[in-house]
Formats: structure tokens, C-alpha cells, sequence
């Protein structure tokens, strides 16, 4: 057993201080668990992984706003560190790649976050799922969230969910995997995976939802948005344009 710092010093070949100031930025991984504290002892054998925030692709950036396409497997509250100063306007699961948006001031962060409010930003996702998808469809099932080891984990819940609608279009076919698009105007908790999970058609890679495919994340990318008059789309990611 070592300290996480002097084990991370080791394998990067770099300083203690230096492998002790990754850590306390908050961009070492152990899988996908954040190493939060330096001084923790780890197995010898561990494996650390660090961010890299170099190839960040800012889509725009002017006085209000930095629109960025964001990589899989990143934390959204990681590209606050990145671009200082700046404020997240909304998040993106960790998995999820694809727009992403921050406020560069209080003003405009307040303005963004009331158009959230009341349901006039658009946002398109596209995602490989699980079967066949002919068909134009929309669904409409309310969701709750909870906790469950710390993690969050939402479900349809007739009772006490919140309202939420996912519309559903196809766009090809591959084998028994479907690509769509996918428009929500709620922002749920994890929302289109669960409604993609309850029809049956979860994810590609979504273990959490249901999805018995191996992939190295969950394929879905948040392919553009609009808000407050800007227009924005991410590229998306080769493991999202062409399944295989």
C-alpha cells in the first residue's frame, strides 16, 4: 500500500508535487471513480488515468458564452476548472458526449438557466439503441429520481414522477442495432435512457438501463442545441456517426 500521489508519481513519471496537484484538480481516475484524496493509501497494482483537457473543442466563445464539444468519460464540472471564470449552464452525464454549454457571466447565466425553466432551449440527441426502430415515436412517462450507492438512478414512476417526453426519430439501421434522434423539452434525471429502456430498446452499452452490449461507453451524444437566439452542434464522435 502507497499514497495515491507517490503511486500516480511513479507510473507518469513525474514529481510528487506535481502528481499531488493532478489530484487535487480532480482529473485522476481509478476506472471511473475520482481520486479525491492524495494522501490515500492505494494497492501497488492500481491503475491511474488522467483528463487530458488539451483537445477540448470550443465550438464558439464570445462575452456570454463558450459552447464546447465535450469528450466521453469527462465530468462536466471538470470544464469549469478548464475555462475559469466560467459557470455551467446545464450538465451532461459523464458517458454522454456532445454540446455543452457555459456562462461566462452572472447575467447571462441567470438568463440561461430561466429559459431551462421554461422549456424554450432545444436539444437534440443522437444515440445507437438497442433492436429495430422503423417508426416515428413519442414517449410519455413520468420519472423520479433517487440515490442508490451514491450514484443517481431514475425509473418510470407512475405515482410520483415528474412529467417528461422524449420524442423518438430513426435514422438507419445496423444488424439489430437502430441510430435516432432523439428531442426532449424536459431535462430529466438520466431521462432518455430510461424511457429508451422502458420500450425495450435501451442504449448500446447502457448496463445501467439494460443494454447486454459491451461498448467502451454509452452511445449517446448530445448533437446540438439552441438557446437565447445561438444555434449550436457538435461533430459527433466516430463510435456515434458509424456504429461498426
Amino acid at each position: 500500500m502507497e499514497n495515491a500521489y507517490k503511486l500516480l508519481a511513479i507510473q507518469k513519471n513525474i514529481s510528487n508535487s506535481k502528481a499531488k496537484e493532478l489530484i487535487d484538480r480532480g482529473i485522476v481516475y481509478i476506472g471511473d471513480q475520482k481520486v479525491k484524496i492524495a494522501r490515500g493509501l492505494m494497492d501497488d497494482d492500481v491503475h491511474f488515468r488522467v483528463e487530458d483537457f488539451s483537445d477540448i473543442e470550443v465550438i464558439f466563445e464570445d462575452f456570454d458564452i463558450i459552447a464546447v464539444n465535450k469528450p466521453a468519460m469527462m465530468d462536466s464540472y471538470d470544464l469549469e476548472k478548464k475555462f475559469e471564470g466560467s459557470h455551467l449552464i446545464h450538465r451532461l452525464d459523464r458517458e454522454t458526449s456532445g454540446v455543452l454549454l457555459l456562462a461566462k457571466n452572472e447575467e447571462f447565466l441567470a438568463q440561461a438557466i430561466d429559459a431551462f425553466k421554461k422549456r424554450v432551449v432545444v436539444k437534440e440527441y443522437v444515440a445507437w439503441i438497442e433492436g429495430i426502430v422503423y417508426e416515428e415515436m413519442e414517449i410519455k412517462l413520468p420519472i423520479s429520481t433517487y440515490k442508490r450507492g451514491g450514484k443517481a438512478f431514475s425509473k418510470v414512476d407512475m405515482k410520483l414522477g415528474k412529467s417528461a417526453i422524449t420524442k423518438v426519430k430513426p435514422q438507419e439501421i445496423q444488424g439489430k442495432k437502430s441510430k435516432v434522434s432523439l428531442f426532449i423539452e424536459s431535462g430529466r434525471t438520466h431521462q432518455i435512457r430510461v424511457h429508451l429502456s422502458s420500450i425495450n430498446h435501451p442504449i448500446v452499452g447502457d448496463s445501467q438501463y439494460g443494454s447486454k452490449t459491451s461498448s467502451k461507453r454509452i452511445l449517446l451524444h448530445a448533437k446540438a442545441i439552441s438557446l437565447l437566439g445561438y444555434n449550436f452542434e457538435a461533430r459527433e464522435p466516430k463510435e456515434i456517426y458509424k456504429y461498426k
